[in-house]
């Protein structure tokens, strides 16, 4: 027998709802996005936001309102913490996303054991694995306290139920994929299934001061499946990144209401599970050659973390009609650009030539900081001439060749002294802000051909 109810059809992408179906979506104009819903009739509202002890929300004066600043839950994860902005916030509904393999509930399961040791409870929800497999696990992991549950359910109904009994502190949702809400006529995962037991989730989230995690799947392209409507429902959303065959992850904020988004996390991977990495600047360049031509060190900031990497560049003579420019950890436009100041600032015949740049490690960089490390990497391979083991770069490239101020230089200069570097080449505008450093010769620049100059002599 047909569903009773009204037929819409939602946007995958956008969210937008159109009453009969459409080829292409008229507000974020791709195709083929629109899908098909049932809403089922319902007799009562389920918007109302209503507590686990059945108290439901009504208007306050803004004087009633008690803002008690709950203190953030810290768990042993130093690198956990620093994302999330200084530990877990009680009543946030967090989402981490990543390829599938990656380490997600290796992570959560760690968090959980942190979480419980704290004195909250906690309640993981699996609906891909038995409860076994999640004990399995858990054990690999070491001995976790006894306010931890593991409920192997799908069903939003029951789930709600078994949250009445144990008035968990804290609930791990793996996945929201599987999650169902039995009322909604549709499958596990489609549109309005996660729009929906999302929903759910949030109202339990915030009437009742429990911090929900969810773990999310993410699509061949690598963003977060499902509606875009959900990454805007959640407080915070996190990408745990890396290559499944390399040991190091990096977990990575893309929103957090909060705490800042440019925090990143770096763990590696074990036989016990994750390990936090607690100098990054020192694993990015252990494997580095000496007197290695097409290599120039940056110091990056990634949130309030100076961290130095290895920008790699190799340049060679195309073989066809069009240079070719391929790049890993960095942005594509950047190097283009880069390239082109080089051939028309510095007389560096670059057109002829296909360039391959990498961000040693794995790790991606996007600020305009790392221009003048792109810049000397390129014209290292170019010219056949390695930089100096000991020197580093600090600087964004300007389209008339002028080298351009950045963010706290003295926090990255103290980073790049401390790790035994002896050479950094910074923007010649720092020079009156400047802290006093002893061990570490300075170089003020300010165009990218003086600093060609002074590094290739």
């Amino acid at each position: 027998m047909a569903q009773k109810g009204k037929i819409q059809f939602l946007c995958q992408q956008c969210g937008y709802v159109s009453p009969k179906y459409l080829g292409r979506c008229p507000n974020c104009e791709e195709w083929n996005s629109l899908v098909e819903e049932i809403i089922k009739e319902e007799k009562t509202s389920r918007s109302a936001r209503i507590s686990l002890t059945g108290e439901k929300t009504r208007p306050l004066l803004l004087n009633e309102i008690q803002a008690n600043k709950a203190p953030r839950i810290k768990t042993k994860l130093e690198e956990f913490n620093r994302v999330l902005g200084g530990g877990v916030v009680p009543g946030s509904l967090i989402l981490i996303g990543g390829d599938p393999g990656i380490g997600k509930s290796t992570l959560l399961l760690q968090v959980s054991k942190h979480l419980a040791q704290t004195g909250g409870s906690v309640l993981y929800i699996s609906g891909e694995e038995s409860a076994q497999q999640v004990k399995m696990r858990a054990e690999r992991l070491g001995n976790i306290e006894n306010e931890f549950y593991i409920y192997p359910e799908t069903n939003m109904q029951d789930i709600r139920m078994q949250m009445e009994k144990l008035q968990p502190d804290y609930v791990i949702v793996d996945s929201i994929q599987t999650m169902m809400q039995p009322e909604i006529p549709s499958i596990a995962g489609s549109v309005s299934q996660i729009r929906e037991v999302t929903a759910e989730l949030l109202q339990l989230a915030k009437t009742n001061n429990i911090a929900i995690f969810l773990v999310g799947h993410v699509t061949k392209e690598g963003s977060l499946a499902g509606p875009r409507m959900l990454e805007h429902m959640v407080d915070t959303v996190l990408y745990f990144e890396g290559e499944r065959h390399h040991s190091f992850r990096i977990l990575r904020a893309v929103k957090n209401r909060f705490g800042s988004t440019n925090e990143i996390g770096i763990f590696e991977m074990s036989q016990d599970g994750l390990t936090e990495v607690v100098n990054p600047s020192q694993i990015f360049l252990e494997e580095r050659l000496d007197g290695a031509t097409g290599s120039a060190i940056v110091v990056a900031l990634e949130g309030t973390r100076p961290i130095l990497v290895e920008i790699q560049a190799l340049v060679s003579p195309t073989i066809f009609g069009n240079a070719k420019r391929t790049t890993t950890g960095v942005d594509y436009n950047r190097a283009a650009l880069i390239m082109a100041v080089l051939e028309k600032r510095a007389n560096l015949l670059l057109q002829n030539q296909d360039a391959f740049l990498k961000a040693a490690g794995g790790v991606r960089l996007n600020e305009p900081d790392i221009d003048l490390a792109i810049a000397i990497a390129i014209a290292s391979s170019y010219k056949e001439k390695g930089t100096t083991f000991n020197e580093c770069f600090i600087g964004e490239i300007g389209l008339t060749g002028e080298i351009r101020r950045v963010n706290r230089i003295n926090e990255r200069i103290k980073e790049a002294e401390k790790l035994g570097f002896r050479k950094i080449y910074i923007p010649k505008n720092h020079l009156q802000e400047l802290d006093k450093f002893t061990e570490i010769e300075i170089v003020a620049v300010s165009t990218l051909s003086e600093t060609l100059t002074k590094v290739f002599k």
